[in-house]
């Protein structure tokens, strides 16, 4: 191998000395090496300012004119007085919220149903075959079948009455059912029925049952809670409510009820509003015939839906039902606060519980059938602009099957009867093996469950 000498000068070299390429590249490689073209790409463009910026070219560094100084200010202003404003709103929207001070609420009593049995103390059974107003189509009994405490739960649990007579020809002809010593009731009728297929008189079909606390504790002004989980199933009724302990402006409806929940047991297609929803209302009217126009004028019925998902129902898991009830107001809530469904703001007799609702000059008297003038019982009577719901009112639990009062509409998800007709409990228990077979066989399903009930007062 020969190399030139790489640090001679071209005269100094040997005239012998021959170069030759690198052994490693083979003559094509290396020639092609040395053809390829120099790129031809320009440079990158200088970013550099060919000059110096003046102050001209500095318009920040400039004296800012009165008016521009002016405008700035007046901005920061605007926001300053913005962000003021909306902080004072909603302080003085805090303050001015109805809440209950806690430390003025003194326990009226707990149940969580932690015993073996029902605390009577506490508790009524109310046990008659009546219909209670709503034509209900359930016996109220004092069956352990139809309430019992399991799982630290109070179970009220609907069954069938053909189930406990032993067969179904019996609710339709020939079978005296009598609740003897256990009717709670002193109207007699409301104690024993017999069938009879001629005249088409039906015992009640279904079983369930009914507590209260009329006799042992009361309420005006407080907080009532109870968690439950309602039933599921078709025409089942379950409901919370309060009734008032002396009806002092006179029986159902002038002296009022209170409505914290209720629901039906149909399902999510029920067209009627089924288990995806919640309700409550208030009930008082001067006239039972202007209950209708009364619910329909004040609030009406209102819902709490449960839409998202599709499949949501509030039999799915227990939830907490409030009264929040003082001398100026009333809520009831479905969980939380933020779920407020009801707020009755009245600050002034023009706003009373009876002239709020601008009844009619003149009514149906529902006893005698005749055209009466509308006057305020309330103030008649001695009550305040807040009456009915001035004087004190009872608890009440039950699982309702049914009815004529309209909770359930004609015509609407195949109901089998009709509220105005005469046979309706008979057309309900006919259709027995229809309805029926909806039901859960689980009674955690079936059941209206209660976890626990608090009643405050304000002390």
């Amino acid at each position: 191998m020969i190399f030139r000498a790489p640090f001679l000068s071209p005269s100094s070299r040997p005239t012998s000395s021959i170069w030759t390429p690198p052994q490693h590249l083979s003559p094509a490689a290396s020639s092609t090496a040395l053809a390829k073209p120099i790129s031809s790409t320009k440079p990158f463009t200088s970013t550099l300012l060919p000059q110096k910026l003046t102050r001209d070219d500095k318009p920040w560094l400039a004296k800012r004119q009165p008016r521009e100084r002016l405008s700035y200010f007046l901005t920061l202003f605007g926001i300053f007085l913005g962000l003021a404003g909306a902080a004072l709103l909603c302080f003085f929207e805090v303050r001015s919220l109805d809440l209950l001070d806690e430390s003025n609420l003194c326990v009226v009593f707990e149940d969580d149903f932690s015993s073996s049995s029902l605390d009577t103390s506490i508790w009524q059974r109310t046990v008659e075959l009546g219909g209670f107003g709503n034509g209900e189509f359930e016996i109220m009994t004092a069956s352990d079948d139809n309430l019992k405490i399991q799982n630290g739960n109070l179970y009220i649990i609907p069954t069938l009455t053909s189930d406990t007579i032993g067969n179904t020809s019996s609710i339709f002809n020939g079978y005296t059912y009598d609740l003897g010593s256990d009717c709670t009731t002193t109207n007699k009728s409301a104690c024993s029925v017999t069938s009879d297929s001629s005249t088409k008189t039906v015992i009640p079909p279904v079983q369930s049952a009914r507590i209260t606390t009329n006799g042992t504790h009361g309420l005006k002004y407080g907080r009532v809670q109870v968690r439950a989980k309602n039933p599921t199933g078709d025409w089942l009724w379950p409901s919370i409510w309060m009734l008032p302990t002396n009806n002092t402006y006179g029986p159902w409806p002038l002296s009022g009820e209170i409505d914290i929940m209720e629901a039906r047991g149909n399902p999510i297609t029920y067209p009627a509003q089924g288990l995806n929803y919640v309700r409550s209302t208030l009930n008082y009217a001067p006239l039972s015939s202007l209950v209708t126009f009364a619910q329909s004028t004040l609030f009406g019925y209102w819902s709490v839906p449960r839409l998202t998902p599709a499949s949501s129902a509030w039999s799915e898991s227990f939830h907490t039902y409030t009264l929040e009830w003082t001398e100026d107001w009333m809520r009831m809530y479905v969980d939380s606060r933020l779920q407020a469904t009801l707020d009755i703001d009245i600050k002034s007799s023009k706003e009373s519980m009876f002239n709020r609702l601008k009844y009619p000059a003149t009514a149906i008297n529902d006893t005698t059938g005749a055209t009466v003038a509308v006057e305020n019982i309330y103030s008649d009577a001695g009550g305040g602009w807040n009456a009915p719901f001035d004087q004190e009112f009872y608890l009440i639990i039950q699982l309702a099957v049914g009815g004529t009062s309209g909770w359930f509409p004609d015509n609407d998800g195949g109901k089998p009867w009709t509220d105005g007709s005469l046979t309706a409990m008979y057309d309900f228990a006919n259709a027995q093996s229809t309805w029926s077979s909806e039901w859960p066989s689980s009674e955690d399903d079936r059941a209206f469950r209660v976890d626990w009930v608090k009643m405050w007062k304000m002390c």
